[in-house]
């Protein structure tokens, strides 16, 4: 919770929580069950592979060493024109002719330029596995069908709207970014993007207003304590009948029963 408040950096590429996880972030932290510890709301990435060693061997992919976020935005209203900003601001050089890569180049040895749409994840530390068990079913309800609980009752709320495409790789000789798409697909990839965001916005607000429902004000189920009747043995049953029994036959000998 300190963490939230301060004014350092995070560790992600953003650096701070974004806006649009902050009322769900302030409605989970409310409860006294659960708090958050980790959140993105959902983002557009150009990502140049990096390399690592593994075995002796150097492999390209993920981070790794040379692994470097060209574009990152959370901000559904700068996804068109994320290219142009790419190219004002880069180390490297560009080339967007949409050539397709020559087959002998296609290799485990080419650090791939992609591109991701990444939605909405959240993860909850909760009190027990009670309280984690209810926020899980009330993510899977909303169709956060990928989340999960975790070690020491953490519960992962995630969802399946994901984009990622390669659009080219890093010529090392030159270093260009080579790009094998032309702009009217970057343009596709825009569009899908957007459409993405807005069905990742509406699954959160989904989210929002099921959990404030069913696990910040919930209300007592008040039918359950109506006409419950206690579950009787054979042998309380049958004292029960017999009592019954007698008490009708009490009554028809009663002064007011006889003629």
């Amino acid at each position: 919770m300190n963490e939230i408040d301060s004014t350092q950096p995070d560790l992600s590429p953003k650096g701070t929580i974004d806006e649009l996880c902050l009322p769900i972030i302030d409605l989970i932290n409310a409860s006294a069950d659960m708090v958050t510890t980790s959140s993105c709301s959902g983002r557009v990435s150009v990502f140049l592979e990096g390399t690592k060693s593994y075995n002796g061997e150097v492999k390209i992919g993920g981070k790794g060493q040379g692994g470097k976020w060209l574009y990152v935005t959370h901000d559904r209203e700068k996804v068109i024109g994320w290219l142009d900003e790419l190219k004002s601001k880069s180390e490297f050089s560009f080339e967007l002719s949409g050539k397709e890569i020559p087959t002998e180049k296609v290799t485990g040895s080419i650090r791939y330029i992609l591109y991701k749409y990444e939605p909405f994840i959240l993860h909850v530390k909760c009190r027990d596995f009670q309280a984690a068990s209810k926020l899980y079913n009330t993510a899977m309800s909303c169709g956060f069908r990928e989340s999960g609980i975790g070690s020491n009752n953490l519960v992962a709320i995630r969802i399946n709207i994901k984009l990622d495409v390669p659009l080219g790789y890093l010529d090392e000789t030159s270093g260009t970014l080579k790009f094998f798409v032309t702009p009217e697909y970057v343009s596709v990839l825009d569009s899908l993007s957007l459409s993405k965001f807005d069905e990742n916005t509406r699954k959160m607000q989904a989210l929002y207003d099921r959990i404030e429902k069913e696990l910040i004000n919930c209300a007592p189920d008040v039918n359950s304590k109506v006409n419950i009747m206690p579950i009787e043995t054979k042998e309380e049953r049958r004292e029960r009948k017999k009592r019954e029994g007698m008490e009708r036959q009490r009554q028809l000998k009663s002064p007011q029963n006889v003629l």
